[in-house]
């Protein structure tokens, strides 16, 4: 099983960058996919998620109408879209897989916001 993230750099604030996560191993179609992020010396929190039916959405308030998150099944790959970054958002963004409770974590892209 592996979760690869990549995407993530270092963007000026209100900037925009585009994370993906390419999954395999897995039926990535069956699972649940969501985005946390880490800030260093905070813990590690959702940020979007996204359903294996229906593609339901859900968001951190604190990205509600900033970011979007996405899946591509013929490509086993989740998006997350970030636009008008602000420098809280400066954080280790991890890719994670859930089905019938097993979970699986990417290992993370970092991405800076500043100036």
């Amino acid at each position: 099983v592996q979760l690869v993230e990549s995407g993530g750099g270092l963007v000026q604030p209100g900037g925009s960058l585009r994370l993906s996560c390419a999954a395999s191993g897995f039926t990535f179609s069956r699972y649940d996919m969501s985005w946390y992020r880490q800030a260093p010396g905070k813990e590690r929190k959702l940020v979007a998620a996204i359903t294996s039916v229906g593609g339901l959405t859900n968001y951190a308030d604190s990205v509600k109408g900033r970011f979007t998150i996405s899946r591509d099944n013929a490509k086993n790959t989740v998006y997350l879209q970030m636009n008008s970054l602000k420098p809280e958002d400066t954080a280790v963004y991890y890719c994670y897989a859930v089905f019938t409770g097993r979970g699986y974590w990417g290992q993370g892209t970092q991405v800076t916001v500043s100036s």
